[in-house]
């Protein structure tokens, strides 16, 4: 049993929860909890190691039914007190099961028909919520423009509930991202938009820009794009946040396209 928290383990669990620069450095990733764990076991990949308390094991429990299927693939599977746990969670209430694994790697799948970019998306909460959005919408494949929030942030990832996993994500440069959606119309989500967002063909090849809450999007995505959609609203609401607005487009495009 693991009963130290300067477990080189527990550490490494540690540096991976709370350092950007780490995640990307190792392109390692931490999950918590049985159904993010074996969602991304689901989706195709194996965790370095799991941690794993007793209590969260006992039979009957979601954990047990983890740790036997990460046991029978031989998986590194290390037992941790509960403090132990405690130390290693990003979460108050720790749910007993932590795993390391690989950053996913999605390959486009060309021509992307419905593409969407995050700009300026500051709050890993949304980065995640957005990213789930875009996975049961159908969307091709997602961009974060170099100045949104870490998709493998903790945060992001219990928001996201897996999408990490089934949507294609890239993290670029403007530069990148032009070259990528090259043949898409780009529109840019926002309140004083030219066209209503239910009235644009969302059936043609097309990318939507969602900038951040408190500056929208930068003027890089304004000069890139050639229209804007705006969602009507009450004169008692001023906005929509990012993840509200991005899911009214995104399921009127999937509406339209069946």
């Amino acid at each position: 049993m693991i009963t130290s928290p300067q477990n080189e383990r527990v550490k490494l669990v540690r540096s991976l929860q709370s350092q950007t620069k780490v995640r990307r450095e190792l392109q390692r990733l931490v999950l918590e909890g049985a159904r993010l764990i074996r969602d991304a076991f689901h989706a195709g990949y194996l965790p370095d190691f799991l941690l794993y308390t007793a209590d969260a094991t006992l039979p009957g429990k979601a954990g047990a039914e983890t740790l036997s299927l990460f046991q029978s693939q031989n998986v590194p599977c290390f037992l941790t007190s509960d403090q132990v746990m405690a130390s290693a969670a990003d979460t108050q209430t720790p749910q007993g099961l932590i795993a390391v694994f690989p950053l996913p790697t999605h390959h486009i799948t060309l021509p992307v028909t419905l593409a969407l970019i995050l700009d300026g998306v500051a709050d890993p909460g949304n980065v995640g919520t957005i990213l789930r959005t875009a996975g049961a919408a159908g969307v091709g494949a997602v961009f974060l423009a170099p100045n949104c929030a870490d998709p493998y942030n903790p945060k992001a990832l219990r928001a996201g509930m897996g999408a990490h996993f089934r949507v294609p994500i890239r993290i670029a440069t403007w530069a990148q991202i032009r070259a990528e959606c090259q043949e898409l119309l780009v529109y840019v989500a926002d309140g004083q938009g030219t066209v209503r967002y239910d009235h644009i063909d969302w059936v043609r090849p097309s990318a939507l820009i969602i900038g951040g809450e408190a500056r929208g999007a930068a003027s890089e995505a304004w000069k890139w794009a050639g229209n804007s959609a705006a969602i009507p609203m009450s004169n008692a609401s001023e906005s929509l946040n990012a993840a509200a607005a991005a899911a009214v487009i995104l399921f009127e495009a999937r509406r339209q396209r069946g």
